[in-house]
């Protein structure tokens, strides 16, 4: 029997077929995911008084986001990488305080293991003693992209009584836009 059959090229052929449909199996998950989360962190600096927020997505979904976006091939190879990324963030990031727009100040972001770690802060002395009391925060990262995206906002400072102040606000598709009050508010 020749080496090189037909009978013999067509099995070897199958073998590899199903290898590698086994393998893009394996490729699939760790290229796309179920879940869709954002976490953000807003807490005032003790020592500068300054408001300082962190916020962590999935790289990739940012990067889809933009793309969608902007009708554009996105990745960090782009020239523009930096500029999409803070724009993106800051369009969908905004606080309010006493009705007022409170100016984010863009510290940068880095990416780690498949995460964008995005940094902000604001300056806390310029708005009242309890910063908390009343901000309106409004979140609309990846919402509009991704219908099951849930981006949480942890939040902790004190008050004008120098009670701890904390708690976590949801965002999703429907609820873009949330206040923070007495009923959302904790202080020990």
């Amino acid at each position: 029997m020749p080496l090189f059959s037909i009978k013999n090229i067509t099995k070897r052929v199958a073998k590899l077929l199903a290898t590698l449909l086994v393998l893009l199996g394996f490729l699939t998950p760790a290229t796309s995911h179920t879940y869709f989360f954002g976490v953000s962190d807003l807490s005032v600096n003790p020592k500068t008084q300054q408001l300082e927020i962190i916020h962590q997505f999935t790289a990739h979904d940012i990067e889809n986001a933009i793309a969608e976006i902007k009708q554009i091939h996105f990745s960090p190879e782009h020239k523009k990488y930096d500029a999409y990324v803070q724009e993106y963030i800051e369009q969908g990031f905004q606080l309010k305080n006493n009705n007022t727009q409170v100016e984010l100040i863009w510290l940068g972001f880095e990416i780690k293991s498949g995460k964008i770690i995005i940094y902000q802060e604001a300056n806390k002395k310029n708005n009242s003693e309890s910063f908390f009391s009343e901000l309106v925060v409004k979140n609309t990262i990846l919402v509009d992209t991704y219908p099951r995206q849930v981006n949480t906002v942890n939040y902790q400072g004190k008050d004008k009584q120098g009670k701890n102040i904390y708690g976590s606000l949801t965002f999703d598709y429907k609820i873009k836009v949330v206040k923070i009050t007495a009923e959302n508010k904790t202080g020990t």
